[in-house]
């Protein structure tokens, strides 16, 4: 009995341990698709080398394969040799296609495929302060309200930065 309590016990440590580091890697990987966004509009980058290079001048590391994930996740594609944000047939929406709600206090952001990351990322750069947080995947995201009442002033404030 006392080694399946030691078992547990180590167990739990380490997953409490573990999920410290995810969500500080997590921090991490957002922080650091926050600074790709910022320096692909702000200058010409050809190369995920070169980006990779401005990324440590401003102090944030990465690996040339995050910066490749990055990049896919963010869906930034390469023009006339050089990064840049995807806009679908001149779309201003810059991916985003829908808002619904879900329930009392959640809403659901429909985007194009590849684009629910940069979506995500742009709303948390936003810094709205009745959103709790965001979640995205592939071409949704899930976007947490503090209250029923700031739902709707989210979704409206969301429109205003996309539309």
């Amino acid at each position: 009995m006392q080694i399946c309590r030691y078992n547990a016990n180590y167990l739990h440590n380490s997953a409490s341990k573990n999920s410290g580091a995810r969500s500080v890697n997590t921090m991490l990987k957002r922080d650091r698709q926050k600074k790709i966004l910022n320096l692909i509009r702000a200058k010409p980058i050809g190369t995920q080398e070169a980006l990779r290079e401005q990324l440590e001048r401003t102090g944030v590391s990465a690996t040339q394969s995050s910066v490749s994930r990055d990049l896919e996740e963010l869906g930034i594609v390469k023009h006339d040799g050089r990064y840049s944000l995807p806009h679908s047939n001149g779309d201003l929406t810059r991916g985003l296609v829908a808002l619904d709600v879900a329930g009392d206090i959640l809403i659901v952001a429909r985007c194009l495929p590849g684009r629910a990351s940069a979506v995500a990322v742009e709303i948390d750069d936003a810094a709205i302060p009745q959103i709790v947080g965001t979640l995205a995947g592939e071409d949704t995201i899930f976007i947490a309200a503090r209250d029923q009442k700031s739902q709707r002033a989210v979704m409206k404030r969301i429109w205003e930065l996309f539309g």
